[in-house]
């Protein structure tokens, strides 16, 4: 950095903060299942799990992540993968095939998602338990590491 440059003043944004903004997102605008976002005429339609992390990266619906700033797709897929880390540990649901073969090693976020026995609060309280678990490997004294 150069003498005549500013340092950044804010610090990047993590994961950790993703998830933690995408459960806020949710509890003040609503939770969705079978598509990301509702349909609904409001800029701030009720979201799926992965929709409200994209609504929390970008402000406005997110339905891929080629649709994101260049500089925003690593932090949401990081965000997703750590969710997907949380949800193997705490929520395991893995697809078999009809000779009883698992098909997916990890727990999909979507279906996860879209499971009849979840419930809002499981959305939430998965997205910052996976939060809090990325600050704790993360983080030192609130610094990244």
């Amino acid at each position: 950095m150069k003498a005549t440059q500013k340092p950044p003043t804010t610090a990047p944004v993590t994961p950790a903060d993703l998830l933690r903004m995408a459960a806020l997102y949710l509890r003040r605008h609503g939770w969705h299942q079978g598509t990301y976002y509702a349909p609904t005429d409001t800029p701030t339609p009720p979201a799926c799990a992965v929709g409200a992390i994209g609504m929390a990266c970008a402000g406005h619906p997110v339905n891929h992540f080629a649709d994101l700033n260049p500089d925003d797709q690593t932090t949401y897929l990081d965000a997703i993968a750590v969710l997907v880390d949380y949800l193997d540990d705490h929520y395991p649901i893995h697809l078999f095939d009809d000779d009883g073969y698992c098909i997916d090693e990890h727990t999909s976020p979507y279906s996860w998602n879209d499971d009849p026995l979840c419930t809002a609060e499981h959305i939430t309280t998965a997205l910052e338990g996976a939060a809090k678990e990325w600050d704790r490997l993360h983080t030192t004294g609130g610094e990244n590491r």
